[in-house]
């Protein structure tokens, strides 16, 4: 669709003829109106004057090119947008060592319990177009690997390049929880969420992974939950590689958020699409206008028009 973007511009293309019939240039004043006068002089008169007429068509030209120009001629192209979702999501990501672990599956072959995360947090990721995500890693410290952005590609980048060992390869997962409660407690969404995933237990930071739950509630801010792993520290014969799912369990219930076990990348795959139905925004949005200007035509072609009435003035006689 065709439109102009200051429409009130064309009020100017009379300005030439109304300065030829109302002003009148002094003898040896300034030459301000002689251009209008010179353009509106190329459609007067008859006869004779139509040869006149001819050769000053370049400035009547000249003068609607510009005027077309300066109101800003472009073309609408609508075009689908997602909204803004006022929703704010932090991932919190388990790094330590015992995510290095070949117990899970991917293909049908034996995978890292990482390579399974990575698999499941990207494709949730980048279909959370709408929310604003970011990203917290912790094993032995937690650090904010990806600042709360609408670029979640940008986010899924930083999650298929995470390392084990980066910060560490003990647990801290009230660190890892908490600073992610820092990062969101400022936000001004109406909608705030932290998924926080470990698969072992804390052994890390001077805070209680419980104590930082409460402070969630407090803050309005919930918090899902994921244990990862094959064996619980309450099962019989668990080792120290085992989760502790009973105080990610905790976390989640006095958040107000959902606790998921997770025992197979079909568990997380699961745990996905759960936390996509839980937390959707799949709103239609209004299609966004999108112009592409082209004032740029006619703008060459007045200064082409002009560059004609140099050339021409400059011939001899």
């Amino acid at each position: 669709m065709f439109s102009l973007a200051s429409p009130l511009a064309l009020l100017l293309l009379p300005l030439p003829f109304l300065a030829a019939r109302f002003l009148t240039p002094r003898p040896g004043g300034s030459g301000a109106i002689v251009v209008p006068l010179s353009i509106a002089s190329g459609l007067g008169g008859g006869g004779a004057a139509v040869a006149v007429a001819r050769r000053k068509l370049i400035p009547v030209l000249l003068w609607v090119a510009l005027v077309f120009a300066i109101a800003g001629p472009r073309l609408v192209i609508p075009s689908p947008v997602l909204p803004a979702s006022d929703r704010d999501i932090v991932l919190a990501l388990d790094l330590s060592g015992s995510m290095e672990r070949e117990d899970f599956e991917l293909d049908g072959k034996p995978a890292r319990r990482l390579d399974s995360v990575k698999r499941v947090a990207v494709d949730f990721v980048r279909g959370r177009g709408g929310d604003r995500v970011g990203l917290v890693i912790f094993s032995e410290k937690a650090f904010f690997a990806t600042p709360l952005t609408y670029d979640v590609e940008a986010v899924a980048r930083s999650i298929e390049q995470a390392t084990i060992g980066i910060s560490g390869r003990s647990t801290a997962i009230s660190d890892g929880l908490g600073l992610a409660l820092k990062r969101l407690e400022d936000s001004p969404s109406k909608s705030r969420v932290v998924i926080l995933l470990s698969d072992g237990v804390n052994t890390s930071g001077n805070v209680e992974p419980k104590d930082a739950a409460k402070l969630a509630s407090e803050l309005g801010i919930r918090v899902h939950t994921i244990a990862m792993g094959i064996k619980e520290t309450t099962d019989e014969g668990g080792n120290r590689d085992a989760v502790d799912a009973e105080t990610l369990r905790a976390v989640a219930e006095l958040s107000g958020g959902t606790s998921f076990r997770v025992r197979t990348t079909a568990d997380l795959e699961a745990v996905g699409d759960s936390i996509d139905a839980m937390e959707a925004n799949r709103n239609l949005a209004p299609p966004a206008e999108i112009y592409r200007d082209l004032w740029s035509y006619p703008a060459g072609l007045a200064f082409l028009m002009a560059l004609a009435l140099i050339l021409r003035g400059r011939r001899p006689a």
